[in-house]
């Protein structure tokens, strides 16, 4: 059915001359109390090129993606729920789930818009690390990068390219930025270009010192595990080092026709210890220190400024295709695009989270879900009582009204339950 469909779009796709590049870059673990666009991580890094991009373009406040990265990306790639698609956890040996090719992917959309397409960074949607051509299957027209998790060292990693292995000695967050500007720079056509970093997540490490700021770090796993925060925030700014290299790379025609979007897969890791709670609202968590992440558009036709509306990582899926000309039959993806354009909404209601997986709890993971509208959030762990925050009030996560008897509260917690229910029916 998918490859029927496909190709009946191919034959009827229609690409306007003016059609924009998108680039969609994703940063690893990269929450908004990390992000200097966001009031929760302003001053914590320095990070220019990504700054000016806020600046020029507009800023998602309320953007929720999964506790953890495989289901982030699984969604945006599919504009689905992990209920739907099966990806609630991260894959691996442990979770032994993977992506199903028959999913109508992102980049079988974009290609069915005439675009190029091409994956080139961590991949992480396989549970099985010898299944080189996953990301063909699902429809990326080029692939190179990591195909599970990220890398053990930053600079001496495994990946593969067009589905075969290779072996690189390099610092990964530039060698990734080579290949993308090798990329970009080949292309005739409009084209979209998944750009995966594996920077900021672990192993924390000491990036090439030209692409930050924090001067001579050590790097010594026993000055990093007494300083985790420098080298987390070195590599950040390394990414955006990294990033301005490509945009610059750009010649002026394509560098003014492309749509640059920057997201994170999910929150910060509790090294932070910056989110409300500390480790326990971090990555891993369905409270906003895991699941809330920074989310910033710039180019052409998208208006200058901040937005409030609900955004879920499944939006991005018609979002990028709304900026193809095409529409999106995902049931749980709404394009924000009319956002992007000045209106106030997009009509999305409610932010979903959830996390469920195969695999044993690690740190402060857990499972269960999570939902939220404009003013109140539902968190439902597995196993435990549901906690209700009011997210308008000063407190935000701090004070759980459920468990405070608040009045009102059971009422709130109701909806937003009945809410959840018929958003996955």
């Amino acid at each position: 059915m998918k490859s029927i469909l496909t190709a009946a779009a191919i034959c009827c796709a229609q690409v306007a001359a003016a059609a924009p590049n998108v680039l969609l870059v994703i940063a690893d673990d990269m929450g908004v109390d990390a992000s200097p666009c966001h009031a929760e991580g302003a001053s914590m890094v320095r990070m220019p090129v990504l700054e000016s991009l806020c600046n020029t373009g507009m800023v998602m406040e309320n953007t929720y993606a999964a506790p953890v990265c495989s289901p982030t990306r699984a969604m945006m790639l599919t504009g689905r729920y992990g209920s739907r698609t099966g990806v609630g956890g991260v894959v691996g040996k442990d979770n032994r789930v993977t992506l199903s090719d028959r999913e109508i992917s992102l980049f079988d959309g974009m290609n069915a818009a005439g675009y190029s397409t091409a994956v080139i960074g961590k991949w992480h949607l396989s549970a099985d690390r010898k299944d080189l051509g996953h990301p063909a299957r699902l429809g990326a027209g080029y692939h190179f990068g990591p195909i599970s998790g990220g890398s053990k060292d930053y600079y001496s990693w495994a990946g593969a390219e067009q589905g075969k292995r290779i072996r690189r000695e390099g610092y990964i967050t530039s060698e990734l930025t080579d290949k993308a500007i090798s990329w970009t720079a080949a292309q005739d056509s409009p084209w979209f270009l998944w750009l995966a970093y594996t920077a900021p997540h672990t192993p924390f490490h000491a990036p090439p010192q030209a692409l930050h700021t924090f001067g001579n770090l050590a790097s010594s796993k026993e000055a990093i595990r007494r300083d985790p925060r420098k080298h987390y925030f070195a590599a950040l700014e390394a990414l955006d080092s990294e990033m301005g290299r490509l945009l610059a790379s750009l010649d002026r025609k394509a560098r003014a026709n492309t749509v640059v979007m920057f997201i994170g897969d999910n929150g910060s890791p509790g090294q932070l210890g910056r989110a409300a709670g500390s480790r326990s609202h971090a990555k891993g968590s369905l409270y906003d220190g895991g699941t809330r992440v920074p989310l910033m558009m710039s180019g052409p036709g998208v208006a200058r400024g901040r937005s409030e509306a609900l955004v879920n990582a499944t939006d991005l899926y018609a979002t990028v295709l709304a900026l193809a000309g095409r529409a999106s039959g995902a049931e749980d993806s709404v394009s924000f695009l009319p956002v992007l354009q000045g209106a106030a909404s997009a009509g999305r209601e409610y932010a979903y989270a959830e996390h469920f997986s195969k695999q044993a709890h690690r740190g402060n993971a857990a499972t269960g879900w999570a939902i939220r509208d404009a003013r109140y959030k539902l968190v439902q762990k597995d196993g435990e009582p549901a906690e209700l925050y009011d997210m308008a009030g000063s407190g935000g996560e701090a004070r759980d009204l459920l468990a405070a008897g608040a009045e009102g509260a059971a009422g709130h917690a109701a909806r937003l339950a009945a809410a959840r229910k018929a958003l996955l029916n």
